[in-house]
């Protein structure tokens, strides 16, 4: 009888992991950033995730324009808008974690290797250069549509 019922609490406690397993379309949907300046629409595309601003907090500049990616190093890039940019792009989804993909930042102009990784409504998002652990995490809010 003991043995039945570690097994039936094995079995329990493996089905419950398969429950929350994730799916690569689980990082789907609208993101807060972690300074609450932005939000974020990640989708997919051509079998890659990718987000783009669809928000901002302040959308326009001193002059009542909208804000433009003026901090871009190509210099035809400076005059598009700031909502609607692509900010994350190129990910595939292995084991849990979104990676392979980059991370643009529109107050630098720089371009980052990225990784996310999903952790209930908050997603871990690690810009770096060369390896992951020389890097910044910051963490987005998921937030209704």
């Amino acid at each position: 009888m003991q043995k039945l019922i570690v097994f039936f609490s094995l079995f329990l406690l493996l089905g419950s992991s398969v429950l929350k397993a994730q799916s690569a379309d689980d990082v789907l949907g609208l993101w807060l950033t972690d300074d609450g300046k932005a939000k974020i629409e990640i989708y997919k595309e051509a079998g890659k995730y990718n987000g783009k601003i669809v928000w901002l907090k302040e959308p326009n500049n001193d002059n009542g324009q909208p804000k433009l990616d003026k901090e871009n190093s190509e210099e035809e890039l400076r005059k598009r808008p700031i909502v609607g940019l692509n900010l994350v792009k190129g990910f595939t989804f292995d084991d849990g974690v979104w990676e392979d993909g980059e991370i643009y930042d529109p107050e630098n102009g720089k371009t980052y290797a990225c990784r996310m990784k999903l952790k209930g409504d908050k997603l871990d998002v690690r810009g770096y250069i060369g390896m992951a652990m020389f890097g910044r995490t910051v963490v987005w809010t998921r937030v209704e549509e």
